[in-house]
């Protein structure tokens, strides 16, 4: 069995420092003739972001925070996979692995870690949260293969190997897909899973409804296909091409990462609503060291085509935050999850449920596991 070794960031300053230079020599675009984001990120929005991650930002601040929670490493399948393990002091606590997606990273659960480990009421939960192959700390995987079937039975190695016998799952975006897999694949000692970017299609008899819900769904998804899934596409078709970018510049990547952040969080205009610079600049910053553009676009490749395939047959459940980028009313989701024992329509929050509303997220993952009778 391989074994579970520690990891602790120390960033040399040269990496630092290199940043700095290519934020101080980018050169930039003339200003979008629009004046919304309908032609990507606006060109002041940017500068705005890039000012502060240049002049503000203080990197070894996240490095010690990522550091304390605790990082590892194990190897699976020849790949070294990072993540964060945070143990609850509570004896009942309930072994949790959740799983992020992209343009995210374990960034995302750094404030909700904390009240899912040590509530003050509640449930309590063992946090284990990797970052998918490619992304972050993880390895970069140098053959094709590494779908999201195979990282969901990868993530039921890890919580083996951890000596957990008996555990739920969690995952928005990406890692609704892998969380999803893992309740397809219902390996032993999963109890359940939750997600937060629930999966369903529409059947040629909803194309066809006149329900609210179901037409705002279809509006919805209608307006991502036309409007907000070019990124999917080059990602999907020609991941080593955009890469050369996101590997290269990183005014570049923050424009590719921050017109989705602005799109998909619950906002009243600006992304800065929702999160804060720091918060995404911690996470570009899991991007941009360790040259994560190429590998981490790669899963689109991958698995772009496999989501919302097959049948959960475990306990499931699915919290709908409004802001979500193509929402699928439960009606949809209960085709892929006959067994959905949870489900609640929440009234504030996006795409990233974890990131943006931490403390309504937990709630959510504590009511929905205490309906499955999780222990």
């Amino acid at each position: 069995m391989s074994e579970v070794r520690p990891f602790t960031l120390a960033v040399p300053q040269a990496q630092i420092d290199d940043l700095h230079r290519r934020l101080d020599m980018a050169r930039w675009p003339e200003k979008e003739p629009v004046q919304d984001w309908s032609q990507g990120t606006p060109l002041a929005t940017l500068r705005e972001l890039v000012d502060y991650w240049r002049n503000q930002y203080n990197w070894r601040a996240c490095e010690a925070r990522l550091n304390a929670f605790g990082q590892h490493v194990t190897e699976i399948d020849g790949l070294d996979i990072h993540f964060l393990h945070v143990r609850s002091s509570r004896a009942d606590a309930v072994p949790l692995i959740m799983t992020h997606g992209w343009p995210g990273s374990v960034i995302e659960f750094l404030e909700v870690i904390p009240l899912l480990t040590e509530p003050a009421e509640g449930m309590a939960f063992h946090v284990v949260a990797p970052s998918l192959p490619g992304y972050g700390f993880s390895g970069k995987p140098a053959q094709t293969g590494w779908g999201v079937e195979k990282i969901g039975m990868a993530w039921a190695k890890l919580m083996e190997r951890l000596g957990y016998d008996h555990w739920v799952a969690q995952g928005g975006d990406w890692g609704s897909v892998v969380t999803t897999m893992i309740g397809r694949q219902a390996p032993t000692g999963c109890a359940g899973i939750h997600v937060n970017m629930p999966l369903g299609r529409p059947t040629p008899e909803d194309m066809a409804s006149k329900n609210p819900a179901v037409l705002s769904a279809l509006q919805r998804l209608g307006y991502y296909q036309d409007w907000d899934s070019g990124y999917s596409k080059e990602q999907g078709t020609r991941p080593q091409t955009i890469g050369y970018s996101l590997v290269d510049s990183p005014v570049g990547l923050a424009g590719w990462i921050l017109e989705k952040i602005h799109a998909w969080t619950d906002n009243q205009g600006s992304p800065f609503d929702a999160l804060s610079k720091q918060q995404i600049c911690d996470n570009l910053m899991l991007y941009w060291l360790p040259a994560t553009g190429a590998s981490a676009a790669r899963l689109y490749w991958e698995s772009f085509s496999k989501i919302g395939e097959g049948v959960v047959q475990l306990p499931a459940g699915a919290s709908a935050f409004p802001k979500e980028v193509i929402p699928a009313p439960r009606a949809w989701a209960e085709r892929g999850m006959p067994n959905l024992v949870y489900w609640n329509d929440l009234d504030r929050g996006g795409h990233f449920a974890a990131w943006e509303q931490p403390e309504l997220f937990a709630s959510e993952l504590r009511a929905c596991f205490a309906a499955m009778g999780v222990t």
